[in-house]
């Protein structure tokens, strides 16, 4: 099912139910293809970033949390209809007193697929990251279809 198909008018006040499904659903399916990682702890461990899609009147917001990850670490890029979000963190701490020495390294990547519901054109997303949150804009082509698509169910 395509994003395309759960927004519009009259399905606004859906829009937190799905963004939640979406994110528990993605979650369920990274961890089925042993690609999930530990959520992320108090202190920041490994993580899967929670992910919020909104549509605009040009085409889609989608946000990122990645606290900790460096935009060096960060990837993005878009494979037909489905943008690919990709990072790392790593973790030092070291502590020392008199009667011990405490060393911990932590390290976690991540990789999520988000569906677009249509094929951005060359050059339609712009990625921008500040503290600690990854924002990308993607413009719809014009050609891409908009708003629910009602289908009739024949019986027999």
């Amino acid at each position: 099912m395509s994003n395309s198909n759960l927004t519009g008018p009259n399905t606004s006040l859906y829009q937190p139910f799905f963004q939640s499904f979406q994110r528990e659903m993605a979650q369920m399916l990274d961890h089925l293809r042993g690609t999930s990682v530990l959520q992320p702890t108090e202190d920041s461990g490994p993580l899967t970033p929670a992910i919020d899609v909104a549509e605009t009147e040009t085409g889609l917001e989608i946000t990122a949390d990645v606290p900790g990850v460096n935009a060096e670490d960060l990837d993005a890029s878009v494979h037909g209809d489905t943008l690919i979000i990709k990072g790392e963190k790593s973790a030092d701490r070291e502590a020392k007193d008199k009667d011990y020495h405490l060393v911990e390294r932590r390290y976690g990547s991540f990789r999520r697929h988000i569906p677009l519901g249509f094929v951005p054109e060359n050059g339609a997303v712009k990625a921008e990251f500040s503290n600690g949150v990854l924002t990308l804009q993607i413009d719809r082509p014009e050609t891409a279809p908009t708003g629910v698509q009602k289908i009739e169910i024949g019986a027999s």
